[in-house]
């Protein structure tokens, strides 16, 4: 079965690891502070999942979720990352990161900003307009009439394929915005951010989001 690596055990990147092991995903989890801190939660994950080091995780994963925040990118392992899928759920906050004015301006967009610092990576937007807790908890059968949908961008459309894979069996649609240029529209503070939505409510947000707020 396919290795999942996550760098980052917070809200999001233990959610993700507790449907993916569900779903039959092997995890590889990490964070800053040390695969030590991790027994706990990679008790309670089960034998499909271990506690490591980010570098560690990044070379186990066949693809790799980054899900630290913003402030922390440059911590992330460029080397073992190298051609793989890099999932990114980061969001800006600048109360927590610090005031980046790229961001503030419209001039740059987070997961743009993860791909740079990861230029032989293939970075896709995901998961980053939901709530942690409802990951796990909000998913329905493909074909469940007003299912939840949410949306990835990317440069590298065999990256876009994947989140619309992993969405699927996460229980959501997708919505494709494109290239990583345009993930602004699902960002804090647009329409579309926390929004419970199905697919054409996704578009119309996606739609009428401004590019600064």
């Amino acid at each position: 079965m396919t290795t999942i690596g996550i760098i980052g055990a917070g809200h999001i990147g233990s959610q993700l690891a507790s449907k993916a092991v569900q779903l039959g995903y092997d995890v590889v989890i990490s964070n800053s502070r040390g695969p030590e801190s991790l027994a706990e939660l990679a008790a309670e994950l089960g034998p499909k999942a271990r506690a490591a080091t980010p570098a560690e995780a990044a070379a186990a994963g066949e693809f790799v979720v980054v899900t630290v925040p913003l402030k922390n990118i440059g911590d992330i392992p460029v080397e073992p990352l190298a051609g793989k899928i890099v999932v990114d759920t980061n969001n800006y906050y600048w109360e927590r990161d610090g005031r980046i004015p790229a961001l503030d301006n419209g001039e740059a967009t987070t997961s743009g900003m993860l791909q740079e610092h990861l230029p032989a990576s293939k970075v896709a937007k995901a998961f980053n307009h939901i709530m942690s807790t409802q990951i796990a908890t909000d998913g329905t059968p493909a074909g469940t009439p007003d299912r939840r949908a949410l949306a990835t961008a990317s440069d590298y459309p065999e990256a876009a394929e994947l989140v619309e894979r992993l969405y699927d069996e996460f229980g959501f649609d997708t919505v494709n915005i494109g290239p990583l240029s345009e993930s602004w529209r699902v960002e804090r503070d647009r329409p579309a951010y926390g929004a419970r939505q199905n697919a054409a409510e996704l578009e119309d947000n996606l739609a009428r989001a401004p590019r600064t707020i």
